[in-house]
């Protein structure tokens, strides 16, 4: 399965459908023949009058997981413009990339995943946090009660 999303004037993400595979389809007279995902990226976008471009489920900061789990990909082709879109995303046509909305003033982009970074890492001690733009660290989640 494809997923294409489609972006406005400004170049943010309106939708994202799921479409034909662009490897291979059926056409109208029920033969299998072989397509591209610029041909498709064309067609959904003259059918709906929008720009569409293909976009990958399985694709994040630049790099095609295998579905199953979370091992990237023999096959790296399979990657879409770095981050798979999601509605509100933006798509930077000189990076050929969706990037995802900024989530805090003080994150920076990074630019070869085209993901957005905190300032300072997250833990990596098992424990849950979330950032705290007010102070400018992360704080640790508290799920007792």
């Amino acid at each position: 399965m494809a997923y294409y999303a489609f972006i406005n004037e400004n170049n943010f993400v309106t939708s994202v459908i799921s479409g034909v595979d662009e490897y291979i389809y059926q056409n109208d007279n029920g033969v299998m023949v072989g397509g591209s995902s610029e041909n498709w990226e064309k067609w959904y976008g003259n059918f709906t009058n929008k720009i569409c471009k293909r976009t990958s489920y399985n694709t994040r900061g630049g790099i095609h997981y295998q579905a199953d789990n979370n091992t990237p990909s023999q096959d790296q082709s399979k990657s879409f413009r770095k981050n798979y879109a999601g509605i509100g995303y933006y798509y930077d046509s000189i990076r050929d990339a969706f990037i995802p909305p900024k989530p805090f003033p003080s994150w920076t982009l990074n630019e070869q995943t085209c993901l957005w970074q905190s300032p300072i890492p997250y833990p990596n001690d098992g424990k849950m946090y979330t950032w705290n733009e007010e102070i400018g660290n992360w704080e640790e989640i508290n799920l007792t009660r």
